[in-house]
C-alpha cells in the first residue's frame, strides 16, 4: 500500500512540476482575482473520471468523440491553450481508482464558458449529442472537475 501511495505522490509531483516549469499561474475562482490583469491569467482545470468496470473502451470513444473534440475546437479558437489526457500506468485500490484525467489550461477564467456554444456548433444534431453524452455519464462511477492553482511557496498564500 505504501508503494502505491508513493507512486501516486511521485506522479502528482511530476504533474505539478510540469505546470510550474510551464509557468502556469492559475487562480481557482474569479473571486480571487483582484485586478484586471489577474483576470487574464491562465486557468487550469482537471477533469477526473472513474469508469464502470468493463466499459472503458466505450467510455473513451464517447469522450473522444465529444469532449475531446470540443476541447480541440476550443484550442483552435484560442480558449484552451493546452490539454492532456492521462490514464494510470498501474492500478490502485478501488477507493483510490481513477481511469482518466484531463488537465486543461484555459486562456483565462472567462474562456471556460464556451463549451456549450462550441458543442452546438460542432454537433448540430443535439439530440444525438445529448443521448451519447448521457450514455457516457451512465458509464461513469465517479467524476469531478477540479480547478487547480499553482502555489508560490515564497509568496505564501
Amino acid at each position: 500500500m505504501n508503494r502505491i501511495r508513493l507512486h501516486m505522490l511521485r506522479g502528482s509531483l511530476v504533474l505539478a512540476s510540469v505546470f510550474v516549469l510551464l509557468g502556469v499561474a492559475v487562480r481557482t475562482t474569479p473571486g480571487q482575482q483582484n485586478s484586471a490583469a489577474a483576470q487574464d491569467e491562465p486557468f487550469l482545470e482537471e477533469w477526473v473520471y472513474k469508469v464502470k468496470w468493463g466499459h472503458h473502451d466505450e467510455f473513451f470513444e464517447i469522450l473522444k468523440k465529444y469532449q475531446l473534440a470540443i476541447l480541440e475546437r476550443e484550442k483552435q479558437l484560442g480558449y484552451v491553450t493546452q490539454y492532456t489526457v492521462y490514464a494510470p500506468g498501474l492500478h490502485t485500490s478501488e477507493d483510490q481508482r481513477w481511469d482518466y484525467r484531463v488537465f486543461i489550461t484555459f486562456k483565462n477564467y472567462a474562456a471556460t464558458k464556451h463549451e456549450d456554444e462550441v458543442a452546438r456548433q460542432l454537433f448540430p444534431d443535439q439530440q444525438a449529442f445529448k443521448k451519447e453524452e448521457n450514455r457516457r455519464w451512465e458509464l461513469t462511477d465517479a467524476h469531478w472537475d477540479l480547478p487547480i492553482r499553482v502555489v508560490n511557496p515564497a509568496a505564501g498564500e
